[in-house]
């Protein structure tokens, strides 16, 4: 299995190079749980995320990924104007020569905050060895947001680094800053931003990962996950009117059973506007071993009353005015084929019903079987339905003379059987397309430090509609 993930990453980095849709990716609304595509017509890499804003940009720091090692491969910066495209700024921190950031060392969870006092841009990080043994808080700045960032070493709390692995932080509306660790831990930085003064909150529950703080009004809202390594969990926050707490525990902020939309938290961003501000949830689908082809990210408009937040509804495309600051759902509307509709669209391979969870679907975990549509217009989404069986797909847009405009690769893999959108390519050029998609006969699957099994148990790929617009 290893060779040929090395392989389909071999194929999709040349196709990319070769064949991107550079200056032609466009979109207009924030699509959740689908592989999203930079100006050079890469799939955008950023995960363990935050967001800054300066002046009328915003830039998104996340983690780059390899497909065939965890191992830390640099830290991406993105800009953008309306949050939906994305400019590719560059390795914002690279992969250092030697100490805590070098070869097949650990680097996640990226944060960037600009002090206040020196305005400098300071970045914070997990650190580790392969193990996960040697984990530690490490910093980096930079006079310019995007970078390039230096690698100063460990951020030291009373002369010592602070030994812990997931993070984040959080910039209040004062000035101060704050670093996030499990388990519900909070350290102020000093007013340079380059050493912790002092401990605000101790550890108050058990595992807590992902550490993710915002505020409203005079309410601090503290959400994180449970310990399941790369699978996806219900996520749950506290509340509290100072970062000394006392902590109340509120519970989950998404349906029971959803998995917080299968994701995992990793930022909240306000988004003020003149009528409102609109608090996005950033969460991350974590996809391994093809973190960086198949993780995509989930990105939901908080719901916020007094101590209560919710994610009620799972919203596939949405946008933001951030003039007015008011979010706007947008659906996905289009011409539709079911995938009865075998004269639109063409399989190979052996395909069959498949029923999940009372779930009728259009399967298939057979490697090399495919399907594809022939169509006219300027985009193209296809609908799927994720089971706990479900494997990796290859998707490929072709423009009407065969080329190859972009690839993606779609995890259908959940927990339990959810019909959702899978593919759905940026605004073309109105003209003649072909989408072909095919089962690669892989799929997700790991196993954490305990040695406990996570992942996929086949390789089913499946069809429930496709909508060009």
């Amino acid at each position: 299995m290893k060779n040929s993930l090395y392989l389909n990453l071999v194929i999709c980095l040349i196709i990319a190079l070769a064949n991107p849709l550079k200056g032609q990716n466009k979109y207009q609304s924030i699509t959740s749980g689908v592989s999203w595509f930079d100006d050079k017509g890469l799939t955008v890499s950023a995960h363990g995320a935050c967001i800054v804003k300066e002046s009328n940009r915003y830039y998104l720091f996340g983690e780059k990924h390899l497909d065939n090692s965890n191992a830390f491969a640099g830290v991406n910066c993105y800009s953008s104007t309306d949050l939906c495209n994305w400019k590719n700024e560059g390795i914002a921190l690279a992969v250092q020569d030697s100490g805590r950031l070098g070869e097949n060392r650990v680097g996640e969870r990226p944060k960037v905050m600009k002090c206040p006092k020196t305005g400098e841009y300071i970045m914070y990080l997990h650190t580790d060895n392969s193990a996960y043994k040697d984990q530690c808080v490490g910093y980096a700045t930079s006079k310019n947001i995007t970078g390039p960032y230096k690698f100063k070493g460990a951020i030291l709390f009373n002369g010592n680094p602070i030994k812990k692995w997931d993070m984040g932080t959080f910039q209040d509306t004062d000035g101060k800053g704050y670093i996030l660790i499990h388990g519900g831990e909070i350290y102020q930085l000093s007013d340079d931003y380059k050493s912790v003064v002092s401990q605000v909150n101790k550890n108050m529950t058990a595992g807590f990962e992902s550490p993710t703080l915002f505020k409203k009004g005079k309410t601090y809202y503290l959400l994180g996950s449970h310990l399941t390594s790369w699978e996806r969990n219900d996520n749950y926050y506290y509340t509290a009117t100072s970062l000394n707490g006392t902590w109340t525990a509120r519970g989950i902020f998404a349906p029971a059973g959803t998995l917080t939309w299968n994701s995992q938290s990793t930022f909240v961003l306000p988004i003020a506007g003149k009528s409102d501000t609109t608090y996005m949830y950033m969460g991350d689908r974590w996809s391994f071993p093809l973190q960086a082809s198949a993780a995509t990210y989930v990105w939901q408009p908080l719901t916020i009353s007094d101590t209560t937040i919710s994610l009620a509804t799972y919203q596939e495309n949405w946008s933001v005015d951030l003039k007015s600051g008011i979010a706007t759902i947008k659906n996905l509307k289009g011409k539709t084929f079911e995938f009865t509709d075998t004269k639109a669209i063409n399989y190979t391979g052996k395909w069959a019903d498949k029923m999940s969870d009372s779930l009728k679907m259009f399967a298939s975990d057979t490697k090399d079987a495919s399907f594809k549509i022939k169509f006219k217009g300027s985009k193209i989404s296809l609908y799927s339905t994720f089971i706990p069986d479900g494997g990796y797909a290859k998707v490929t847009l072709f423009d009407k003379n065969g080329k190859i405009l972009h690839t993606a690769i779609v995890d259908m893999y959940c927990k339990y059987a959810v019909a959702s959108l899978a593919y759905c390519s940026s605004m073309l050029k109105k003209g003649e397309y072909t989408l072909n998609v095919t089962v690669m006969g892989e799929h997700s699957t790991w196993s954490d430090k305990r040695k406990s099994n996570y992942g996929s148990i086949g390789n089913f790929v499946s069809i429930k509609k496709i909508v060009i617009d």
